[in-house]
């Protein structure tokens, strides 16, 4: 059989720059949060036109503070599309909360905000969407249905760094936007996430949170000065970002232009080749205004697994994003129905996208799926 090379699924890219800053932090000998965590968080700020980021470890520490911060906890409901990662709904968990799960839209495959909306009881405190792909959800009507019934807006971007809706970077519209940087993610910091938010309430809160509770000497750490006395007010975790990972962050934030770039080219060349084949449907998008996550196809008549052992063989790796979260064991007990997200979980096939990827590859990835349609090989 003939032997392909490997194209992955998804891969960071990194290169002698990234590893010089991680360099010039080991040479502080200062490795843990301190003054590099402070740019990389004021870089954000200027990028996402936002008062206030705070740099976490994960984007799943992100999300979970950010609810926990809100006061959410045992008695709430947070509104939640199954069609995410298990973390999105594991974060409202772990502040005791329940996660009330809703639908998708067929077409984006974004919180269907009707269906949402139907979700709400009285003991809703928040909804919280989620940029599927990159593909920023309708803001205007989720932040008005907020309103409309007392909920806070706490946006799970880690799809969507770099994604923009009506001129504005997604991360400045709701309570709080939770950012994800680990490996896979448009930029990486090694693993990394952050909150976003220009309410500085919730600001001050999650500062104290993200180390242990601890109130003073928070932002002392920044400036090298360490102060034997300090005070707990709070519960808080170990969820904050280390220099070295900061380090990392702010080199691939310099290179965010490129990355996109190099994304929508990719996904573009993708729309066009495969736009014809009748086995496939395609997730439209303008990508002048998103970042392109990973790149989503439904295969229809049942033959994803099929397809995806296929392109295995052709050394094409593939995966599924997501397998609905209301249909997990930990969750499946207290969920019902979600029609749309069960239908198109059967479909979607997320197929190669990242900035290392050649034109070759996605030609060869593009010939392989139309070959498989047409019957070769299967």
């Amino acid at each position: 059989m003939k032997k392909y090379s490997n194209i992955p699924c998804a891969k960071p890219y990194l290169d002698a720059k990234e590893l010089a800053c991680v360099r010039r932090v080991f040479d502080t000998g200062w490795l843990g949060m301190g003054s590099v965590v402070h740019e990389f968080e004021e870089a954000l700020k200027n990028y996402l036109g936002v008062r206030n980021v705070i740099a976490v470890n994960t984007g799943t520490s992100a999300l979970h503070i950010a609810l926990e911060s809100y006061g959410i906890g045992a008695g709430d409901e947070v509104i939640v599309p199954s069609l995410t990662f298990v973390a999105t709904a594991h974060a409202v968990s772990m502040c005791g909360a329940k996660a009330i799960f809703c639908d998708v839209d067929e077409d984006t495959l974004n919180i269907d905000i009707d269906d949402a909306a139907g979700k709400i009881t009285k003991n809703t405190r928040a909804i919280l969407p989620v940029h599927y792909s990159g593909l920023p959800c309708d803001m205007d009507a989720l932040l008005n249905l907020a309103q409309d019934k007392h909920m806070h807006v706490i946006e799970d971007a880690a799809h969507a760094f770099g994604s923009a809706y009506k001129g504005k970077k997604i991360g400045s519209f709701g309570d709080a936007a939770c950012f994800s940087f680990d490996p896979i993610k448009v930029i990486t910091c090694g693993e990394g996430g952050a909150v976003a938010t220009n309410d500085d309430d919730l600001a001050r809160i999650i500062i104290r949170k993200r180390i242990l509770g601890i109130d003073k000497d928070t932002w002392s750490r920044y400036k090298h000065k360490r102060s034997w006395f300090y005070e707990v007010k709070e519960l808080g975790y170990r969820y904050h970002m280390s220099n070295m990972n900061a380090a990392i962050g702010l080199e691939q934030l310099g290179k965010i232009d490129i990355f996109l770039d190099r994304r929508r080219e990719i996904a573009a060349m993708y729309d066009k080749g495969l736009k014809r084949i009748g086995g496939i449907g395609l997730i439209e998008k303008d990508y002048r205004k998103i970042a392109p996550f990973n790149y989503i196809v439904k295969i229809k008549d049942r033959r994803r697994v099929l397809l995806m052992a296929y392109l295995k063989r052709r050394g094409i790796e593939t995966g599924v994003h997501y397998l609905p979260n209301h249909m997990q064991p930990f969750y499946k007990a207290a969920s019902g129905k979600l029609p749309v997200t069960e239908k198109v979980a059967l479909q979607i096939l997320t197929l190669p996208l990242y900035y290392g990827m050649s034109d070759e590859d996605a030609t060869r990835i593009i010939s392989s799926i139309k070959n498989f349609f047409k019957g070769v090989s299967r």
